[in-house]
C-alpha cells in the first residue's frame, strides 16, 4: 500500500502564550505542498513493526504513530514494514516527520479497516502540533497547539522556491529560544490577530523566525538569496532553517530554481497542493 506524505508551509505563524501543558497557543494558516515523501506499507516477515527511512538516523515519528495506532484501536494485525522514500528535507521546518506520521496513520487505517477520524485525530494531537493538519493534506487554519482546525478553500496559484539548509534545527530548541527572547504574544493580541486575519491572503509573518535566526544566522543569507532570485517575499519555514521564496506561479519558481542550481545552490521548486487531490 502506497501513500504520499506532503510537506507543509506555515503561510503565517503567530506564537501565543505558553499553556499549562507546556505547549504554545498558535494561530497559523498551513498549506500542504506538492513536495512529498513517498511511503509504502506491507506485511513484515520480522516479528515486530519496523520503519525504514534510508539516510535518516534516530527515532522516527512514524514508528510512534504505528505503536499509538495499535494501542488505541486494539489492532493485532501482522507486523508491518513502513518504508519511507525521503524527499522532504529533514528537521527543516517543512513538517516532514509529521507528514510521515500522518501518512502512516492513513495507511494503517486502510490496512486494518479500523481507526475513526476522531481516533486518528487523537493520536495526531499527541504526536505533535503539525500532525493533525496533515491527516488530510490541504489548507487549514490551525489554532490551539495545532489541534483546532478549520478547513480553508484553495487560494490562487503559487510557486515556491525551497532553499534547504546544510544544517538542521530542533523544533524544541527554536521554541525554547523564542521563550528566552520573549517572542510570544499575549492571548489578547492573538485573539485580535485572529479576528483580522485573512486566511486567503495572510501576511507572511513567522514569529519563530527571529528565534531560528538567533540559533542559525546563515538563514539571513538564504532569505536574501530568495529575494535576489526574484521572490515576491521570502520567509522561514516553521521553526526553520529552510527558507521559501514565494513566486506568482510555479513556472517563475522553477526558472529561479534552475538558475540557482546552475550556480551551485541546492534549491527545489514546488507548488501548493490542491485540496481536491487529498480529500
Amino acid at each position: 500500500m502506497n501513500e504520499l506524505a506532503p510537506a507543509k508551509l506555515n503561510l503565517c505563524l503567530y506564537l501565543g502564550p505558553l499553556r499549562e501543558d507546556g505547549k504554545h497557543e498558535l494561530v497559523s494558516v498551513m498549506q500542504s505542498l506538492e513536495l512529498a515523501d513517498r511511503l509504502t506499507l506491507s506485511d513484515h516477515s520480522a516479528p515486530a513493526d519496523e520503519v525504514r527511512c534510508p539516510g535518516v538516523a534516530g527515532p522516527n515519528l512514524a514508528a510512534r504513530a504505528i505503536a499509538a495506532f495499535r494501542e488505541l484501536t486494539g489492532w493485532d494485525g501482522p507486523p508491518q514494514l513502513l518504508e519511507i522514500d525521503k524527499r522532504i528535507p529533514v528537521a527543516a521546518g517543512l513538517g516532514g516527520g509529521s507528514a510521515d506520521a500522518a501518512a502512516a496513520l492513513r495507511l494503517l487505517a486502510r490496512r486494518s479497516a479500523l481507526g475513526s477520524d476522531e481516533q486518528l485525530h487523537e493520536i495526531a494531537v499527541a504526536l505533535g502540533a503539525d500532525v493533525p493538519s496533515q491527516l488530510h493534506p490541504g489548507r487549514w487554519l490551525a489554532r490551539g497547539a495545532g489541534e483546532r482546525l478549520t478547513p480553508l478553500a484553495d487560494a490562487g496559484p503559487v510557486g515556491l522556491l525551497v532553499l534547504p539548509s546544510h544544517t538542521t534545527l530542533s523544533t524544541a530548541a527554536v521554541y525554547a529560544e523564542a521563550d528566552r527572547l520573549g517572542l510570544s504574544r499575549s492571548a489578547e493580541e492573538l485573539a485580535t490577530l485572529l479576528e483580522t486575519l485573512d486566511p486567503a491572503d495572510p501576511e507572511p509573518v513567522n514569529d519563530l523566525a527571529t528565534a531560528a535566526l538567533s540559533l542559525e544566522p546563515t538563514i539571513a543569507a538564504a532569505l536574501q538569496q530568495a529575494l535576489d532570485a526574484g521572490a515576491e517575499h521570502a520567509m522561514v519555514c516553521g521553526s526553520g532553517p529552510t527558507v521559501v521564496g514565494v513566486f506568482p506561479t510555479l513556472h517563475h519558481a522553477e526558472a529561479a530554481c534552475r538558475e540557482l542550481n546552475q550556480s551551485g545552490v541546492n534549491a527545489k521548486a514546488s507548488s501548493a497542493l490542491h485540496n481536491s487531490l487529498s480529500r
